[in-house]
This record gives C-alpha cells, sequence and structure tokens, in this order.
C-alpha cells in the first residue's frame, strides 16, 4: 500500500466516522433543523465494512501472519475499547436520564444488564434473529459483525481442507443469517487487496473508477436505494423476517454499494501516488492523528450524545446547543481515546506473549515433548 493511498484511507476513515456522527446528532431535540450531510449514516458503516476487508487483508499479508500474531491486534483493538465502553455505557444513561427522561426515550433499555454486558463483550448481540442493543450504544451492532468477519478471515487463511470447511460451517451455525447476509460486503474489501489483476489498475482507468464511484455513490444517496433494498427485502421475505434481519434488511442494495465502495478503493489506488498525494501528504500529521481517534468516536459518540444532551442545558432553535454537545463529546473522545487506544499497545504486547506461549506449547505437546 502506498504512503499516498495510506493516507487517504485514513482521511476516508475520519470522514465516515463523522457522518455516523452527524447521523446520530440529527435529532429534533437537539436541533430544530436537519443537519446538512445526516442521511449517510448506513452508507458510512458500509464503507467501514469495505475498508475493514481490505485493511485487514493488508496487515495480514505483511505483518500479522501468524494466529498469535492476528489474534493480539484484533483482540487488542476491540478490547481495549470495548469493555471500558461497554460497562461506561449503563451508567452514563443513568446519570443522563435521571436529568432529562424525555431525551432517552426509545433509546436505551437496561433490562437484562448483565445479559446485555455478557453478550456485548463475547460479539453475540446479533446472532441470528436476535439484536440485543448495548445499552444506548445503537452503533455497537457493526462491531458484532465485524468481530466475526475477523473470526471467519483467520479460519480462512489459517487453517485448510477439511478443518476450514468445519470450522466456517460452525461459525455459520453461530451467527446466523443477519451477519452472514453483509459477510459479502465486508468480503470486498479483501478482494480489492488480493485480487491480482485490480493491483494492475492504469491511471487512466484509476482515474475512471475513482470520479465514476463517486457520481456513482452520490446517485446512490440521492435515490435513496438504501430504503429501496429495505423494501425488496421486505418482499422476498415478509413483514416477520424483515423485522428480524434488523441492521442487514437492506442487504440487497448493500452489495451494489459495496461494489461501488470497491471500485472506488481500486481507483484511488491507482490514482493516489499521482494525483492524491499532492493534497494528502502536507496533511498527513494532523490526518494520521485524526484516524487514530475513529474508532474511539465511532464507539462512544451515541452514550455520549445522549448524555451530554441531558447535561448541557441548551436551546435546539439555534446551533450554540448543538455545537456545546458535539464540542464536549469530540473532547471526551480525545481525552478517552488516549487512555484506551493510545495504550493499546500494551495490551496487545501482553496477549501476544500469551498466545506465542499457549501456540508453543501446543506445538510441543504435538509432538510429544516432555
Amino acid at each position: 500500500m502506498s504512503r499516498e493511498f495510506s493516507l487517504y484511507l485514513d482521511a476516508l476513515r475520519f470522514l465516515a466516522a463523522l457522518m455516523v456522527v452527524v447521523y446520530h446528532m440529527n435529532m429534533r431535540w437537539l436541533s430544530t433543523g436537519i443537519l446538512p450531510l445526516s442521511g449517510h449514516g448506513h452508507a458510512a458503516v458500509m464503507v467501514f465494512f469495505v475498508l475493514s476487508g481490505y485493511v485487514i487483508s493488508t496487515i495480514h499479508a505483511k505483518r500479522e501472519n501468524t494466529p498469535a500474531e492476528y489474534w493480539a491486534s484484533r483482540l487488542s483493538r476491540f478490547y481495549s475499547l470495548a469493555i471500558p465502553v461497554v460497562l461506561a455505557t449503563p451508567l452514563l444513561d443513568l446519570a443522563g436520564a435521571a436529568l432529562r427522561p424525555d431525551i432517552y426515550q426509545g433509546w436505551t433499555t437496561h433490562g437484562l444488564a448483565p445479559v446485555r454486558i455478557a453478550t456485548s463483550l463475547a460479539w453475540l448481540n446479533e446472532v441470528w434473529t436476535i439484536s440485543i442493543m448495548s445499552f444506548s450504544n445503537t452503533p455497537y451492532w457493526s462491531l458484532c459483525y465485524e468481530m466475526w468477519y475477523y473470526i471467519m478471515f483467520a479460519v480462512c487463511v489459517f487453517t485448510a481442507g477439511r478443518t476450514r470447511v468445519l470450522l466456517l460451517a460452525g461459525c455459520a451455525l453461530v451467527v446466523g443469517p443477519k451477519i452472514l447476509l453483509l459477510a459479502p460486503v465486508w468480503a470486498m474489501g479483501v478482494m480489492v487487496h488480493r485480487w491480482r489483476p485490480l493491483q494492475c489498475t492504469s491511471f487512466a482507468t484509476g482515474l475512471a473508477l475513482f470520479i465514476g464511484s463517486i457520481v456513482a455513490f452520490v446517485l446512490f444517496q440521492h435515490y435513496r436505494l438504501t430504503d429501496l433494498g429495505s423494501v425488496w427485502m421486505r418482499s422476498l421475505v415478509g413483514e416477520t423476517w424483515h423485522h428480524q434481519l434488523t441492521f442487514s434488511r437492506f442487504a440487497l442494495t448493500d452489495y451494489l454499494l459495496g461494489m461501488i465502495v470497491a471500485a472506488h478503493f481500486v481507483g484511488a489506488r491507482a490514482v493516489a501516488p499521482m494525483l492524491l498525494g499532492r493534497i494528502l501528504v502536507p496533511l498527513e500529521r494532523p490526518i494520521r492523528w485524526l484516524a487514530g481517534y475513529t474508532f474511539s468516536l465511532y464507539l462512544m459518540h451515541q452514550p455520549l450524545l445522549l448524555f451530554f444532551g441531558a447535561a448541557i442545558d441548551g436551546d435546539p432553535g439555534g446551533y450554540l446547543y448543538f455545537f456545546a454537545v458535539l464540542g464536549a463529546i469530540l473532547v471526551t473522545v480525545w481525552l478517552a481515546g488516549s487512555i484506551t487506544e493510545g495504550r493499546r499497545h500494551l495490551l496487545r504486547a501482553w496477549l501476544l506473549a500469551r498466545l506465542q506461549s499457549l501456540q508453543g506449547s501446543r506445538w510441543l505437546a504435538a509432538r510429544g515433548a516432555p
């Protein structure tokens, strides 16, 4: 991956996270007007899925090519932030609801709290037809999808033959149809990285893909094809299954959106060194810095939005209230992210040592060593 393309992906990753934040902040009690660029939340998550598949495939090929290295990185990445967020969210919800119960109406639930915490930390919130809210943290659903894609990717690259088939079948039996429905979108990112013909794209073809995919994305959003996908899915599976599919009910048009994003990545990779680098390289430090907090921003913003919306007194008729809440979210994400994501290398080192030790013990046991 070129430096310029890496910078572009980091910038896109932060922009997608910001689109999700704006989507969730588009609430009438926070701002009476409809916020600009507030209709791209679900599309931004599909960008994350394709991007995640591409990045995971890339880092596996470059450095995380053993199970211990792979899982030390994946688990430290998720759990360094997921554990404090999952445990803190119900506390924030209780405190915020005590101040402004009207804001939390329909946005959170506290029933069966131990089950919600356990399923969130085991990434089981969205298996089969269940959909367990991680209290007010609605965006948490996508992490439950992604972790299982990480698991299935690891099965594909670290096992072979009958073992691979059996393990993939076992994963499918555990997760059920919802997570499997969106797996092709995530796999498109892997395809962009691994399929050799896509790695040899000329500048002219790349430029056409880069510009054409942007136009296609704008048209996709303008004509609200995500909503159309939901309508098509309802007609295929019926009202009951459509409701139970929750975040996967848009899958039919998410495949089209995934292809648009994948084509964009192919094009951006081809034109980045000659075209995008002139803009991005001078901004490398701020882009890298912002990208370092993307995961924190995505995972923390919803419970923080509700809490600060309740704690800060403001007028939704103006923009001061909105920017005060947004500012409080960003400062909190920066502080918390510096402690969690900023120190995840310590957790990774500890996990890597444990996993390598376990891997070595199994290697010796397999050879009958004392």
